[in-house]
């Protein structure tokens, strides 16, 4: 509860104790005293009562700087709070993103591994027929003898015939072999046609 300070008029007083001071000159004896004394305490009180009026005002004046920090720290405070609960939101945003991310990047990878796995098997299975195909071209060209070019030239197309009836059937290796065999016979035929040429 506040109290209602009401300033005394500054010449009220001072005639007040300018009266008693004269009449105290006036009275002798224990009167004048007394009237000398009522002056001086109505001179001190007025002085204390000036002095808390005007602490009053600092100590209001105080008080409304306080309410102004107070309603301004509390404006921070709730502007604080809106930023924290947008970057919680950011925060779970990006959070359920990056999971979701890392979710894709596993299955991806996964898959990745899987075709890199089934690709090593095919090449495997490649590298084998490869070197099958090789010792069959090798052992071929072991048993290589001199024939007409008539000969050779009818064997290639048998090998192109060969080759395509494979490839229909699905049947590579196959395939692969008559094709070699085709490519040996125009190795063969090769020096002849450039001597032709020639």
């Amino acid at each position: 509860m506040s109290a209602t300070v009401v300033p005394l008029p500054p010449t009220s007083s001072s005639e007040t104790v300018d009266f008693l001071r004269r009449m105290a000159s006036m009275v002798s004896g224990r009167n004048g005293e007394m009237l000398l004394r009522a002056a001086s305490l109505i001179e001190s009180l007025s002085q204390r009562a000036m002095s808390a009026e005007r602490l009053f005002h600092e100590a209001q004046e105080e008080s409304k700087r306080r309410a102004a920090r107070h309603e301004a720290a509390e404006l921070a405070s709730d502007a604080m709070i809106g930023q924290i609960e947008t970057l919680r939101t950011q925060l779970t945003e990006v959070t359920t993103a990056a999971t979701a991310e890392r979710i894709a990047f596993n299955a991806e990878r996964t898959k990745l591994l899987l075709l890199m796995q089934d690709a090593e098997s095919h090449i495997g299975k490649l590298t084998t027929e490869l070197e099958t195909l090789r010792a069959s071209v090798d052992s071929f060209n072991d048993t290589v003898v001199s024939v007409p070019i008539e000969a050779l030239r009818l064997a290639r197309t048998q090998f192109d015939y060969l080759s395509k009836g494979f490839a229909g059937r699905g049947d590579v290796v196959s395939q692969a072999m008559s094709e070699i065999g085709g490519f040996a016979i125009d190795q063969a035929l090769t020096p002849k046609k450039t001597a032709d040429k020639a």
